[in-house]
């Protein structure tokens, strides 16, 4: 019974690789909103202000993109082998790793996503309410981030 419970962590391979598949689908999808939008600019007249919401939202699927793909090679990293060959500021440990890595993913998606906003909207007063929920939203991962870290230095005064 016990080897099968261990055996069962490589079930985690499953999401982890269909999280890196869905990371790379996303990649090309951004990439080509990129380009369409470049092609779109000189091509066609499009508005520079329209060319720079369609890049916006391209860059936000990238975002999207990277995150998938830092939640595969993490699920991956601490389930199934930690031994991959990745830079070190990709390695995971742990899942406060993971999880610190994805709440600085999803700080940059929330700005890229409100830059958007600020640049397509013309009412002020939406701008100003999205600004704030933005802002909440970082402020409430930077308190959970801050409230359910590990002190490590509190392990060498033990």
């Amino acid at each position: 019974m016990r080897r099968l419970i261990e055996l069962s962590r490589y079930v985690v391979a499953i999401p982890a690789v269909g999280a890196i598949i869905g990371s790379f689908v996303l990649m090309i999808i951004g990439t080509w909103g990129i380009v369409s939008a470049v092609i779109a600019l000189f091509a066609s007249g499009l508005s520079l202000k329209a060319s720079v919401v369609a890049i916006l939202t391209a860059v936000d699927t990238l975002l999207l993109a990277t995150v998938l793909l830092v939640i595969g090679y993490g699920l991956y990293e601490l389930f199934v082998d930690s031994s991959l060959d990745l830079p070190q500021w990709l390695e995971i440990r742990s899942l406060d790793d993971l999880k610190a890595k994805l709440i600085g993913v999803v700080v940059a998606i929330i700005a890229v996503v409100f830059l958007g906003e600020l640049v397509d909207n013309t009412d002020a007063n939406a701008v100003m309410l999205i600004g704030i929920g933005a802002g909440a939203v970082v402020i409430g991962l930077a308190a959970f981030t801050f409230a359910t870290r590990r002190d490590s230095g509190a392990k060498g005064r033990e």
